[in-house]
């Protein structure tokens, strides 16, 4: 069966692969949909420090269970429609010892340190799967991008009392937003892209913020009156942006940072006294996937609107290029393994 492999920087070729067996503990996962990530575009273009090649990408899976392993429960059956939870924790770790094992520092995330899902058929524990028959491939595709945001909201512990700032409308900061909306927070969306920030005030934002056309601290004391937002969430990963948290969050504030900055980053550091902030890495996610499977079974995300492309597996390497040497408008990238 064919597969799409990351094979250096900027390289990808669909290779002949085996299909795989199962253990006793196994489901065979018929891959319908895979999207393309942040970490995909950065692996291709070099800047995602964790990224081993060669290795066949995607993490993001919607798929159909075809084959069962004779130990897996009877509540998983042939024919039901599933996602996967993408990591492998070591269960030895620190962060494994205490129940992070999102953290594990030995992560094997697929796509990334393992081999992911960019072909036709997976074997996956069943203890990673996550089942809905309410929801579409294309709509299990989406899980666990958004689980990433809603992580991190749960990082913020965001709250209805809260204003809320997340910088970087990509489908990360999507599932933030839509966390944070979906908590009772006042969000605002911050972005360069206006096509990006429509798609955020479907998710239910009550501000945007076009970085490119107005200022960001005069914008955002204008809305929150002075203060500042009470939890800003850095969903890109440079340098501005990171500083940006730290200056434009409210004393006593929350900054959650997911973005991997790609170079140092340089602060003011009188700042986290003075203001008396928090600062939370978030990474992956723990408890979010039932939590966002039951987000979108209630149909409160514009799924369509933020899928901005479905290709063939063929054409999948040729939309990864085509994405990192024009990213503008680009939310996501789904791969449809039934596309001619």
């Amino acid at each position: 069966m064919k597969a799409l492999f990351l094979t250096a920087i900027g390289q990808t070729a669909i290779r002949e692969i085996e299909k795989p067996h199962l253990g006793p503990n196994d489901v065979l996962i018929k891959i319908g949909m895979v999207g393309f990530c942040g970490g995909d575009l950065n692996g291709f273009k070099g800047l995602f420090e964790l990224q081993e090649y060669p290795n066949i990408l995607g993490h993001e899976v919607g798929g159909t269970i075809e084959e069962r392993g004779d130990m897996v429960p009877d509540s998983f059956k042939i024919g039901n429609k599933v996602t996967v939870y993408p990591y492998l924790n070591c269960g030895k770790c620190i962060s494994c010892r205490k129940g992070h094992r999102n953290a594990c520092q030995d992560n094997k995330t697929m796509g990334v340190r393992r081999p992911g899902a960019m072909t036709r058929y997976v074997a996956i524990p069943w203890q990673d799967l996550f089942a809905s028959e309410k929801l579409s491939l294309k709509e299990l595709a989406l899980v666990e991008p958004l689980t990433v945001g809603f992580h991190a909201a749960a990082r913020g512990r965001v709250s209805n009392q809260d204003r809320v700032a997340v910088i970087g409308c990509g489908i990360v900061g999507m599932g933030a937003i839509a966390s944070a909306v979906n908590r009772g927070a006042e969000v605002i969306a911050i972005d360069i892209d206006d096509s990006k920030m429509a798609i955020a005030k479907k998710i239910g934002v009550a501000h945007t913020i076009n970085t490119s056309q107005e200022d960001l601290h005069e914008a955002l004391m204008r809305i929150t009156d002075g203060d500042g937002p009470d939890v800003i969430i850095e969903a890109v990963g440079n340098a501005l942006t990171y500083r940006a948290a730290v200056d434009e969050v409210a004393y006593t504030g929350r900054v959650v940072c997911i973005g991997y900055a790609k170079s140092a980053v340089e602060f003011n550091t009188g700042l986290f006294v003075r203001k008396e902030i928090e600062i939370l890495g978030s990474r992956n996610c723990t408890t979010e996937f039932p939590e966002v499977i039951a987000y979108l079974e209630a149909g409160k995300f514009p799924v369509d609107d933020v899928i901005s492309k479905i290709v063939s597996l063929s054409d999948a390497g040729a939309a990864l290029a085509d994405w990192a040497a024009n990213p503008k408008g680009i939310t996501k990238i789904m791969v449809d393994f039934d596309q001619a």
